[in-house]
């Protein structure tokens, strides 16, 4: 079940990583029907699979069968993604929404439309599977409970994103420029995000209990068991609820919330049950032991590590792209143009570094944290033979094979080994927390290194040079298939003139100027650039003046008439260079120092120039 975390979240990243362009490779009938065809084809699939695989199950082991259970699931979960991108990426969905004004200004509700895709194709997994999974687990959930309850588990792991995304549009849609500038920085972007990954890890408890279904476990003789627990070691909650968890039917617990006033204890009635009192209290204790031990906390961390990692890494993944040229030949020949391939190579390298973040190193975590959990019932109790046998049950009960690894959770028999060696000397439990110690010393550490070193590149010369050349490259292989792009000139030019690569960017200018000279942008660049390059052997004042003077003609805005107001400076035209900075600073509504700093300049210049005439 939390390998469904993952995927909801590789399917958002491959949502978000994908830049639509105005044209699709399908017209809007033959996308309608490939996009069909993909659900047909998905659904025949899953269906002729998992109808095998239950036949095979009526004759084998449950645990044999269990095993191709879970790969079979694992592998039909990765197809689903699979089937997600090329919605996304070959049949270009997200660009017939590109034109809608509500999905132009609130990005976040087209975002939902795709993660509903994607809970409609594991919905249908879920469905053809629902059969083998009662089968081979002998579990008496109806289909609706099954698929609902997978839903439900994993879909608040998408609620982090869905409320920062949801505030973000918001303030992007409110007529108030100063937050928008805020957040296009990149510490006003970290800032907002961790402000409010804060505050979602502080309420989320309040709408996942919503979610799940959850409701206060009645008053009894258990609930007041649980209550005395929490008491003895001084566990603060805000209420014990039941967990309908498939129908209730799962041998578990949990806990949830950072701080007292949102925490809550659950339970299913399959534990309170099934499980004997002195079994419950140890589970009770191994979720106590998650509170104690600061687990919840550091798993903020983690998720805040991850955004710290790939916001550092962003740079590496631009000179690696600098250097598959092999690769973006490949695409090409397929016929995905240069911007779908960079998505594409993008996505996968994003996905490939979650994979390795959350199922290697955060798993390394959870699998620890979870021992050093079972770890405390010897805490609050003189032995853990109770947690054993509370596994032994788990493991009859299920159908799985108590050897069965998870990349979450050590396995049964590990769990089981581990307390039996704490049992005979509990120097192994001492052992268990200097292994978590100097891990987080060690993850903390490395973030901050990795962090710290991708500050520095994306601040330093050779960040910017980095960001530069991939534009570059981007910008040149799309010119070779369209010349005479204006667009694409104008940009080159901008790019050749941030790499100070100045006699590049005239040509540039010039051959757009010469397609297209009516595009006041390209021509106020050019005359900027020929008014105020710092090689001199550039600077041409009478060519300068003649363009901005064009430029102000065809939109006289402020930072185009700044441009020929300068213009006018550098020809000796001091009183119409006051005069077209004044226009430009009656005009501009941002930013007012830049403008009244050129205007003192160019006062300054005409009075030293009278008082060399008199």
């Amino acid at each position: 079940m939390f390998a469904n975390f993952l995927y909801f979240i590789i399917a958002l990243l491959i949502y978000i990583v994908h830049q639509p362009k105005a044209e699709t490779y399908l017209g809007g009938i033959e996308t309608l029907a490939a996009f069909i065809c993909l659900i047909i084809i998905f659904t025949l699939i899953v269906r002729f699979l998992f109808n095998r695989l239950q036949k095979k199950a009526k004759t084998e082991n449950s645990i044999f069968s269990g095993n191709r259970f879970d790969r079979l699931m694992t592998r039909m979960s990765i197809f689903s993604l699979f089937i997600l991108a090329i919605n996304i990426y070959g049949l270009s969905l997200k660009s017939f929404f590109i034109d809608i004004t509500f999905f132009t200004k609130f990005p976040t509700a087209q975002a939902f439309i795709f993660m509903g895709l994607f809970i409609f194709y594991l919905s249908i997994l879920w469905r053809f599977a629902y059969k083998t999974y009662q089968k081979v687990y002998n579990v008496d959930v109806s289909r609706k409970e099954y698929i609902l309850s997978n839903i439900s588990f994993s879909v608040p792991v998408l609620l982090p994103w869905f409320v920062l995304s949801i505030i973000l549009d918001i303030i992007n849609s409110l007529p108030f420029e100063t937050p928008k500038h805020i957040l296009a920085t990149p510490a006003g972007e970290f800032g907002y995000f961790l402000f409010f990954l804060i505050i979602i890890a502080v309420f989320a408890p309040l709408i996942i209990k919503t979610f799940w279904k959850c409701t206060p476990l009645k008053a009894s003789a258990k609930r007041y068991q649980i209550e005395s627990l929490c008491k003895r070691a001084g566990l603060g909650y805000r209420d014990i609820l039941d967990w309908p968890l498939f129908g209730g039917k799962m041998i578990t617990a949990g806990v949830m919330g950072l701080v007292q006033k949102f925490r809550y204890i659950l339970v299913t009635d399959a534990m309170l049950n099934f499980l004997l009192p002195e079994e419950i209290d140890a589970v009770i204790a191994h979720e106590i032991g998650h509170i104690k031990k600061k687990h919840l906390i550091f798993y903020l961390l983690f998720f805040l590590g991850f955004m710290l990692i790939t916001y550092s890494l962003f740079d590496l993944f631009f000179v690696l792209f600098i250097f598959i040229d092999p690769l973006f030949v490949m695409l090409s020949k397929t016929g995905i143009d240069q911007g779908t391939a960079t998505s594409v190579l993008f996505s996968i390298l994003l996905v490939a570094t979650f994979l390795i973040y959350f199922r290697y190193i955060f798993g390394y975590f959870m699998r620890n944290f979870e021992r050093q959990a079972d770890a405390y019932v010897y805490t609050l109790f003189d032995t853990a033979l109770p947690m054993i046998s509370t596994f032994r049950k788990i493991a009859a009960t299920s159908g799985q094979s108590p050897d069965k690894p998870s990349w979450h959770h050590f396995s049964i028999s590990e769990r089981v080994n581990f307390l039996q060696k704490c049992e005979t000397n509990r120097i192994w439990i001492k052992k268990q927390d200097g292994k978590v110690k100097r891990s987080i010393i060690i993850f903390i550490t490395a973030l901050t290194v990795i962090t710290g070193s991708g500050i520095f590149l994306k601040n330093s010369d050779a960040g910017k040079l980095i960001t530069n050349r991939l534009n570059m490259k981007i910008v040149i292989n799309e010119l070779e298939k369209s010349p005479d792009n204006t667009d694409l000139l104008h940009l080159l030019g901008d790019i050749y003139y941030g790499d100070k690569k100045f006699g590049d960017a005239i040509l540039a200018y010039e051959k757009a100027i010469s397609l297209n000279p009516h595009r006041a942008e390209t021509v106020n660049n050019l005359a900027w650039l020929y008014a105020t390059c710092e090689e001199k052997i550039f600077i041409d004042p009478e060519r300068a003046l003649f363009l901005a003077r064009r430029a102000a003609s065809l939109k006289p805005a402020p930072h185009i008439l700044d441009t020929l107001a300068e213009s006018y400076f550098i020809n000796g035209l001091y009183d119409e260079a006051i005069e077209t900075e004044m226009h430009a600073l009656e005009l501009v509504k941002t930013e007012r120092a830049y403008y009244e700093a050129q205007l003192k300049k160019f006062r300054k210049a005409a009075g030293m120039n009278r008082s060399d005439f008199i």
